[in-house]
């Protein structure tokens, strides 16, 4: 079931209201960062923040998928040839995916000069994921064409996480998929059972339509340990700590429809229960200003978005952004 086309301001603007966010740029965004990106000259193998001009407090794409088709008939629906042109795009940038269960407790680890992007798939659509008899993904499926990026580009990580609901990847079958998916260094996380409006369900309702999800997860492949949930339509239950802790559950990391990049979660404006997303769109596609492609472009021609260090256990930002760090960091501080 994918979400209907709508207001992006209207469904995400209100579940981040539920948490005193808002659907603009994150506060980050724009600021005269003194870390410029590396994406030109690749990768740099050094860890001294200042040769790469690192910056771990800086914006991070959390993208968003859910159908790939050759006849597109909604705005949340890609060809797999667009698919393909934009991680393409992004392994020429320098980006490497990370997961959303690693980048919502900062686990970064990625080269030095690298940016960190999350690739998200909501639905647990067949176009995501079908395997064929030999257990091999069927051609233009999500992960084929991730696998065959990360071929053409050995420095981007085939690594995605996907929001399944209940009997997810019907062609193949839930344990089967799921299963390939962790075997293969996916995430698979939680999208709620029958893809439940929560905004629209009484407190009752919102802890039986998560635990729905997870327990067909843990059914379907046991021993998963379950740390994401993405809102269907972006609908925030009331009260929002719902999203996130209940009874059978516990998440690290709520996720969003929309519309701008995420701040690290080294920052002190990191709201891990209400995570934003992109959606992947092109220029000319409808609502093209909140898409993906517009977003890039923004990431690419300013100074503010994550750099790393190479070293996962420091966070390296240049000094004057000393005032924008967690203080749950401090000790992994790098300032320059």
């Amino acid at each position: 079931m994918r979400h209907p086309l709508i207001p992006l301001g209207a469904l995400a603007g209100a579940a981040l209201l539920a948490t005193g966010c808002s659907t603009g740029p994150s506060p980050a965004a724009g600021r005269g960062h003194a870390a410029a990106s590396s994406a030109a000259a690749g990768p740099v193998p050094a860890k001294v923040p200042a040769e790469v001009g690192a910056n771990e407090l800086g914006q991070v794409p959390v993208l968003m998928y859910h159908q790939l088709t050759e006849n597109p008939a909604s705005v949340y629906d890609r060809t797999p040839a667009d698919f393909r042109a934009e991680l393409e795009r992004l392994a020429r940038e320098n980006y490497v995916p990370v997961t959303a269960r690693d980048f919502q407790t900062g686990r970064i680890d990625i080269p030095a000069g690298t940016h960190p992007v999350v690739l998200t798939f909501d639905d647990s659509t067949n176009s995501q994921v079908r395997l064929g008899p030999d257990g091999t993904p069927a051609p233009d499926t999500a992960v084929a064409v991730l696998a065959e990026t990360a071929k053409k580009y050995p420095a981007f990580k085939p690594v995605a996480t996907f929001f399944v609901n209940a009997d997810a990847f019907s062609a193949t079958g839930s344990a089967k998929a799921l299963a390939w998916l962790k075997e293969h260094g996916h995430e698979v996380a939680n999208h709620t059972g029958r893809h439940e409006n929560l905004r629209s369900l009484d407190r009752a309702g919102v802890g039986r339509a998560i635990s729905a999800g997870q327990e067909a997860i843990e059914k379907a492949v046991p021993g998963t340990q379950v740390t994401s949930l993405a809102l269907p339509f972006g609908a925030m239950p009331e009260p929002a700590g719902l999203a996130a802790r209940g009874t059978g559950y516990r998440y690290d990391g709520v996720y969003l429809v929309g519309a701008n990049p995420s701040v690290s979660p080294f920052a002190k404006a990191f709201t891990p229960g209400a995570i934003p997303r992109i959606r992947s769109a092109g220029h000319d596609d409808e609502d093209a200003e909140f898409g993906s492609s517009r977003w890039l472009d923004e990431l690419a021609a300013g100074k503010s978005r994550y750099v790393s260090d190479g070293d996962p256990n420091t966070v390296a930002f240049p000094s004057a952004l000393q005032y924008e760090l967690s203080p749950a960091f401090a000790k992994r501080a790098r300032p320059y």
